[in-house]
């Protein structure tokens, strides 16, 4: 894998400098370090450990170092980086004292694959509870949990734009909502472990993303549309175009989590997203506009006028008002830094 973008990670640096005293001289463990927001928090990391001299050590849990390795050989062999084999179920507690628990890691299947929604909660509730059971056995003072949106369940079509005090949450007899389901059972073990002990839960409600190593080939619409156009198009929308998403750039999502670890309320969680919404048809013109101008998009389906437009869109407000947060990164400039770190040309 390539490394991230030298300006990207400036970019976090410049709005994360004065945030980083507080990991100086510590240790920090990570788990789900192979994923999109694990690699862009490892590599962030790495990088201001380097330019500010941090004296930070980071231990990594993986199921599998050797493809750690493969896969980030440049992460891999940082010196402020260890690897440790394990699986967030049962994995044995590392010696010593952690100051930080990043838990990023998340079970989800591939989309090819058959759902298994019992697997999914139970190996997501499972994880984060022994992840808890670690941060306090290491006497961690602040622990981060990367949730998600999907903890409110299907958005109501009348509400554009969602909040963190939303009272609603996922179907509890439709099996497609065991990952939405699993996290929020996960913030209530982080609220409640908050509760009985000194650590502080802090708790991200991540929506949708888009920048370097998100997957291409999955059922991502932004990337599946970025790989189409750095193909040659055309530019294909399965559906009708209707539903409503927005995408905050990789580099701020970093920004946004950093923050909150070290500064978040704990048990308090903060919806991590843009409020910059468009429809799926939108997108896919926005993304020809910024990468191939001359590609034609076709929509598969005709839309189905009077049907409630799906949405999943936050509202961060709290993020902003509290903890100073904004979308820095535009739209089409991040389509079109995440298309140059893909084009085989760069």
């Amino acid at each position: 894998m390539k490394k991230l973008p030298v300006a990207d990670l400036e970019h976090i640096l410049d709005h994360t400098r004065e945030l980083w005293d507080e990991l100086r001289g510590t240790r920090m463990f990570i788990t789900g370090g192979t994923g999109f927001f694990g690699c862009w928090l490892l590599e962030s990391f790495v990088w201001a450990s380097d330019r500010l001299n941090l004296n930070c050590r980071t231990t990594v849990l993986s199921r599998s170092p050797d493809l750690f390795k493969t896969k980030v050989s440049h992460l891999a062999a940082h010196p402020s980086v260890s690897l440790m084999q394990g699986d967030i179920r049962n994995f044995e507690f590392p010696k010593g004292e952690f100051s930080h628990v990043i838990h990023a890691a998340t079970y989800m299947q591939p989309f090819s694959a058959p759902l298994n929604s019992r697997m999914m909660f139970n190996e997501n509730i499972q994880g984060t509870d022994h992840v808890l059971d670690f941060a306090d056995t290491c006497q961690a003072k602040k622990l981060l949990f990367t949730s998600s949106g999907a903890a409110y369940g299907k958005q109501p079509p009348e509400i554009t734009h969602i909040s963190e005090d939303y009272a609603g949450a996922p179907s509890t007899t439709e099996f497609q909502a065991a990952y939405g389901q699993s996290k929020r059972a996960c913030e209530f073990l982080c609220a409640t472990t908050a509760t009985a002990s000194g650590l502080q839960a802090k708790i991200a409600r991540c929506f949708t993303f888009v920048g370097p190593l998100l997957p291409l080939d999955t059922n991502y619409a932004i990337g599946n549309f970025i790989r189409d156009a750095l193909n040659g198009g055309p530019i294909i929308v399965q559906g009708d175009g209707t539903p409503r998403r927005s995408y905050l750039y990789a580099a701020d999502l970093a920004i946004w989590l950093w923050t909150i670890l070290v500064r978040g309320r704990s048990s308090f969680p903060y919806n991590v997203g843009s409020e910059n919404d468009l429809s799926i048809a939108e997108l896919a013109k926005a993304t020809v506009n910024a990468i191939a101008p001359s590609l034609p998009v076709q929509i598969v389906q005709e839309q189905s006028y009077g049907k409630p437009i799906e949405r999943y869109v936050p509202a961060t407000q709290r993020a902003k008002n509290e903890l100073g947060l904004q979308e820095l990164i535009s739209l089409s400039d991040a389509l079109k830094r995440t298309a140059q770190w893909y084009s085989p040309t760069q």
